[in-house]
């Protein structure tokens, strides 16, 4: 099994409903995103799958959350916008996104602060 890993950022707002303390009001992160991806195979240049194409489906998927509060996005209408279901969601778009290739979504981490994050993985 290989094991493949990026590393991407985005900044974004959100506050969380339903939650006693400071992040109930509106307040900002420099999000820092690490995706893992495996397969069991490598392609004819020896690659499970070329960083550059990994890095540009997942920079797709974190510029529909980029500068923005991510309460107003239909993605979280029904659910807070916390690290969980922002890694959740960051998930199940690359998923979409490589379906069909040998390579899957093994996980993702969302980090809101330079010590705490929180990852999702099937």
């Amino acid at each position: 099994m290989y094991e493949i890993k990026i590393i991407r950022f985005f900044s974004a707002a959100h506050f969380l409903k339903d939650y006693n303390g400071k992040c109930e009001n509106l307040h900002g992160h420099n999000w820092k995103v690490e995706v893992m991806v495996r397969t069991n195979s490598l392609d004819k240049g020896n690659m499970a799958i070329d960083f550059s194409r990994l890095k540009h489906l997942t920079d797709d998927i974190l510029n529909t959350l980029d500068h923005k509060n991510l309460n107003d996005l239909n993605a979280f209408e029904d659910q807070n916008p916390s690290s969980e279901t922002i890694a959740r969601y960051i998930f199940e778009r690359l998923e979409q996104a490589l379906e069909g290739t040998p390579v899957s979504v093994h996980r993702v981490n969302a980090w809101e602060s330079r010590d705490s994050c929180a990852g999702y993985m099937k």
